[in-house]
């Protein structure tokens, strides 16, 4: 079985698109949260998605406009942006966001939008943290979204040691080491490449393959300008940062 590894799409239907039209075949699409957020259609994105065999887990920016999550925890602009969102919402986009789950274990692997630990907020940023949050999921491998930066964090259980490892150009043969995996993001990337970051994890061959794909995001910032959503979201989708 082949899977689709999305993650922070962040209502950028334009970049959501490119990777459905790039990625090779697949049986089921497994989303790490925050489809809403920060972009223009929210609705579009959420609508799309469910048109998939799908796992799909509950982001910050998804609870955040559900108003589980008190928006003055957010820095300005993505307090602007979620409020912008609530407004927007369907009933039926609000009744999926509300169904999700903030983690799931699914075919050996544990899944949360942001660490095993705490699986809304955690910013799993470095090796650190990566080490701290193994004891807290007992299957080899975890897939985390949250931070936008596609990379693994590999676990030598011997020594109590974790590395970072970039993502690799060849898919990646899984099963030697327990990893936590990020794919990045979709939406709006933060690794200083603008293009569109997703995965293809083949469960039949064991092996994990980081994607990237260009989109139009000048289209994107034209919706976001029409709709008076923050300058700084708008630029920062053609850096990658």
């Amino acid at each position: 079985m082949r899977c689709l590894i999305l993650s922070d799409i962040h209502a950028n239907w334009v970049a959501l698109e490119a990777v459905l039209a790039d990625a090779p075949d697949f049986d089921e699409l497994w989303c790490l949260g925050d489809l809403v957020g920060y972009g223009p259609d929210p609705n579009e994105c959420v609508e799309r998605i469910q048109e998939f065999s799908c796992l799909c887990l509950a982001g910050n920016h998804d609870w955040a406009t559900l108003g589980r999550l008190d928006l003055e925890t957010f820095n300005t602009d993505a307090r602007v942006a979620n409020t912008w969102t609530q407004s927007q919402l369907t009933p039926e986009a609000r009744d999926y966001l509300s169904g999700l789950p903030t983690h799931e274990e699914r075919d050996g692997f544990f899944v949360a939008h942001a660490s095993p630990r705490e699986p809304v907020w955690e910013y799993i940023l470095d090796a650190n943290l990566a080490c701290a949050n193994f004891p807290h999921f007992d299957v080899p491998i975890c897939l985390v979204g949250h931070t936008h930066i596609p990379v693994i964090f590999s676990l030598n259980e011997e020594e109590a040691h974790c590395e970072t490892l970039l993502p690799p150009e060849a898919p990646l043969k899984l099963g030697e080491h327990r990893l936590i995996i990020n794919p990045g993001s979709v939406g709006q990337p933060r690794d200083g490449d603008p293009r569109a970051s997703y995965a293809m994890l083949d469960l039949d061959d064991m092996t994990w393959e980081f994607r990237r794909v260009a989109y139009a995001v000048e289209i994107t910032q034209e919706r976001m300008r029409a709709r008076g959503l923050p300058r700084r979201l708008i630029d920062r989708l053609a850096v990658g940062r």
